[in-house]
C-alpha cells in the first residue's frame, strides 16, 4: 500500500475573507460532520476499523473527532464569556492511545458527535458579528486565534480526518 498522503483534504487555506456567506457555508459543513462520518464507517468491520493510516486507526481517527470537538466547543463558549481566555492544550497523540480511542465501539462516539454538533451550530447561527469577532489565546500558537478562523480550522480539521478514512476505504477498496 502506497504511503498515506500527509494532508489528504489539502492544507488549510483560511478564507480570503470572512463574511456571512461564508460563515453560513463553514457552519452547514461543520454541521454535516456527524452524517459523513457515520457513513464513512457505519459498515466496516472491528478489523477495518483497526486498520491504520499512518499512526492511527480509522477507531482512533473518528474518536478524536470528538474529543478534538470537544475541546474546540469548550474553547468557543470560553471565548464567549470571557475575555481572550488563555485555552488548555491537549496531548492529542496521547489521548488516542487511550483504551477509549482504541478499543471502544463507535456507536457513542458517533452520537456524541451528533449531540456536540447539534449544539456547536445551533450556537454558531445565533452568534452576532461581535460575538463572532471574540477569540481565544492559544498557547501552542501564541496567538489570539478568532472565533470565525476557529470555525474554518475545525471545518478543515473535519475534512482532514474524515479524508483520511475516505483514503483508508479506496485503498483497500472497501
Amino acid at each position: 500500500m502506497p504511503e498515506p498522503p500527509l494532508w489528504p483534504a489539502g492544507e488549510y487555506v483560511a478564507p480570503a475573507e470572512y463574511d456571512v456567506n461564508v460563515q453560513t457555508e463553514l457552519i452547514r459543513r461543520l454541521r454535516e460532520v456527524p452524517d459523513r462520518a457515520r457513513k464513512l464507517v457505519e459498515d466496516l468491520n472491528d478489523s477495518q476499523l483497526d486498520t491504520k493510516y499512518r499512526n492511527w486507526t480509522v477507531r482512533q481517527i473518528i474518536h478524536h473527532l470528538v474529543d478534538s470537538h470537544v475541546n474546540s466547543y469548550v474553547r468557543f463558549k470560553w471565548a464567549l464569556t470571557e475575555k481572550e481566555p488563555t485555552i488548555k492544550a491537549y496531548d492529542e497523540s496521547g489521548w488516542a492511545e487511550l483504551p477509549d480511542a482504541t478499543e471502544t465501539p463507535l456507536d457513542s462516539t458517533l452520537k456524541m458527535l451528533d449531540g456536540l454538533h447539534h449544539r456547536w451550530c445551533d450556537m454558531l447561527e445565533r452568534l452576532t458579528d461581535d460575538q463572532l469577532q471574540r477569540g481565544f489565546f492559544h498557547p501552542e500558537l501564541e496567538r489570539v486565534v478568532k472565533l470565525t478562523d476557529a470555525l474554518s480550522m475545525y471545518v478543515h480539521h473535519s475534512d482532514h480526518h474524515l479524508a483520511q478514512v475516505e483514503w483508508v476505504r479506496a485503498e483497500n477498496g472497501w
